[in-house]
């Protein structure tokens, strides 16, 4: 997994810092989350809560996981989906 930039930081409930960063493995970029600098195992993307709030709608990581709302959902899809259709873009110009 080769670290490409950090998307967004959030500061939990206890303190930890969660970090949401964009990561190339296997040729293809997705979301990495890292708890105080540590890499977490999870889903590649954010999924969506079975039961959402008013404001969590997403989460990330082993569940419970670390809660995102809509925007910020969208923001790391965003970033991901970016940086893989710069990959496509030079794959097809080779």
């Amino acid at each position: 997994m080769l670290y490409k930039k950090t998307i967004l930081t959030k500061f939990l409930s206890n303190g930890m810092k969660a970090d949401f960063a964009v990561v190339m493995e296997d040729g293809l970029y997705k979301a990495a989350l890292y708890i105080n600098g540590r890499f977490v195992h999870g889903p590649a993307m954010p999924e969506p809560l079975s039961e959402p709030n008013d404001t969590i709608t997403h989460w990330m990581g082993n569940k419970p996981g670390v809660g995102l709302t809509t925007e910020e959902a969208e923001r790391i899809t965003r970033e991901v989906a970016l940086e893989n259709s710069v990959v496509k873009h030079r794959l097809k110009s080779l």
